[in-house]
C-alpha cells in the first residue's frame, strides 16, 4: 500500500502543478479544468442564492471571480497539503493523521510538526518551498488581471455615452447623428479594434476575467462589443460607399477575439460560416433598428431589404459566440444579445432628453452696473 500512496501523492502534486503553470505562468490560451469547474460551480450557486430579475443575479455574481480567485488558491495549497502527505505516508511509518500533519506543517512553513528523518526531509524541503511559491505567485497575477480589468472597463464606460445602457448597436450610429458627431465614429471603431484584440488575449489567456463584472450592472464587456461591432456592420451594409475602412477591422479583431475566447473555453463554433446561413436575429428587428437609425439622420444608401443579406453576411461571424458568452456571464439582456438562463425581456439603452436652453434675455447673466 505504501507504493500506491507515493505514486498517487506525485500524480497528484504534478496535477497540482500542472494547473499552476497552465493558470498563473504559462502565455498562452491554454483550457484549465479548474477553473471552468470553479466557474460552473460558483455561478449556479450565487445564481441559486439571488433568484428574482437581473438586478438581484447581478449583485450575486459580482462575488463570482472573487470566490474564484480563493477557490483556486485554495484547490492548489489542499492538492499539494494531500499530494506531500500521502508522499510522507509512503516513505515512512507516519500515520495518515501524522503525515498531513507534518505535511501542513511544512506546507505553510510553521515547521512544528517536522523531526529529525533525513529521508523526509527532502519531502518537507519540497512542501516549504511549494507554499510561499504558490501563494506568491497567485498574489503577482492580481495585478495582472486588474490592469487588464481597468483597460476593459475605461472602453466600456466611454461608451456608455454613445451607445447607451445597456449598449446597443443602432443606437450608437443613432445618436452619432443626433448630435452631428458622425466623424468620431472612424476614432471609436479603432479604439475598439485596439480593444477587443487585448481581451482577445488576455481573457483567453486568464479566462477567470469573463467572470469579472463591470462596476455599474448596465455595463458590459461583452455587450459593449457586440454593440460596436453591430453598429460596425450595420454601418457598412446600409452605406457601403461612405463607411470608414475601421469598421471593417473593427468587425475582423472583434470575431477574432470571441473565437480565441471560445478557443480557450473549449465550446465549439463555426469557424468558416457561410455568409447567408441563417441568424437568430430576425429581419423584423433589423428593419425596425434600420427606420430608427434613419428616422434620427444616419444617410442611408440602401433599404433594409437591400442590407439585410450584408448584415447577416457580417453578424454571422460572430452571433452565436456572442451570445453564448452573454448567456455563460449573466450579461445584462440587452438588445440584439440573446437569451439568458434566467427569465427576462431585453432591455433597452436609455436615451437622454434632449433639453436646450430656450430664446430671450432670461438665460444671460446681468450686465455689468
Amino acid at each position: 500500500m505504501n507504493w500506491i500512496s507515493g505514486v498517487a501523492g506525485g500524480l497528484l502534486l504534478v496535477l497540482v502543478l500542472a494547473s499552476i503553470l497552465r493558470t498563473l505562468v504559462v502565455p498562452r490560451g491554454l483550457y484549465s479544468s479548474l477553473v471552468i469547474r470553479w466557474w460552473r460551480g460558483l455561478r449556479l450557486l450565487l445564481r441559486l442564492a439571488a433568484p428574482g430579475g437581473y438586478d438581484a443575479i447581478d449583485r450575486a455574481q459580482t462575488w463570482l471571480a472573487p470566490l474564484m480567485l480563493v477557490g483556486m488558491l485554495a484547490s492548489w495549497l489542499g492538492g499539494a497539503l494531500v499530494g506531500f502527505g500521502l508522499l510522507l505516508h509512503a516513505l515512512s511509518a507516519l500515520t495518515w493523521t501524522q503525515s498531513v500533519r507534518e505535511a501542513g506543517s511544512s506546507l505553510f512553513t510553521l515547521g512544528f510538526a517536522s523531526g529529525d528523518r533525513l529521508h523526509l526531509s527532502v519531502v518537507d524541503f519540497l512542501a516549504a518551498a511549494t507554499g510561499p511559491v504558490v501563494i506568491a505567485l497567485q498574489i503577482a497575477y492580481l495585478p495582472t488581471l486588474y490592469a487588464a480589468y481597468n483597460r476593459r472597463e475605461l472602453e466600456v464606460t466611454l461608451l456608455q455615452s454613445r451607445a447607451g445602457e445597456p449598449a446597443w448597436g443602432p443606437e450608437i450610429l443613432a445618436r452619432q447623428w443626433l448630435v452631428d458627431t458622425e466623424t468620431a465614429l472612424p476614432e471609436l471603431y479603432r479604439s475598439w479594434e485596439r480593444l477587443a484584440s487585448d481581451i482577445g488575449e488576455s481573457h483567453s489567456t486568464y479566462p477567470v476575467l469573463l467572470a469579472f463584472r463591470s462596476p455599474r450592472p448596465y455595463r458590459s464587456w461583452i455587450v459593449g462589443l457586440v454593440s460596436v461591432m453591430d453598429a460596425a456592420a450595420l454601418h457598412l451594409s446600409l452605406t457601403p460607399g461612405s463607411a470608414p475602412p475601421e469598421a471593417r477591422l473593427v468587425l475582423r479583431a472583434g470575431f477574432t477575439a470571441l473565437r480565441d475566447i471560445a478557443r480557450s473555453l473549449r465550446f465549439a463554433y463555426d469557424a468558416d460560416p457561410a455568409p447567408d446561413a441563417p441568424i437568430r436575429l430576425s429581419f423584423a428587428e433589423f428593419d425596425a433598428a434600420v427606420s430608427m437609425v434613419r428616422a434620427a439622420g444616419f444617410p442611408a444608401e440602401r433599404t433594409a431589404r437591400e442590407a439585410w443579406p450584408h448584415f447577416r453576411g457580417w453578424r454571422v461571424n460572430y452571433e452565436a459566440i456572442a451570445y453564448e458568452l452573454c448567456r455563460r456571464g449573466d450579461a445584462v439582456p440587452a438588445l440584439w444579445t440573446g437569451t439568458r438562463d434566467f427569465a427576462t425581456t431585453p432591455i433597452p439603452p436609455a436615451r437622454p432628453v434632449d433639453r436646450r436652453p430656450g430664446d430671450g434675455d432670461a438665460a444671460l447673466p446681468p450686465a455689468a452696473p
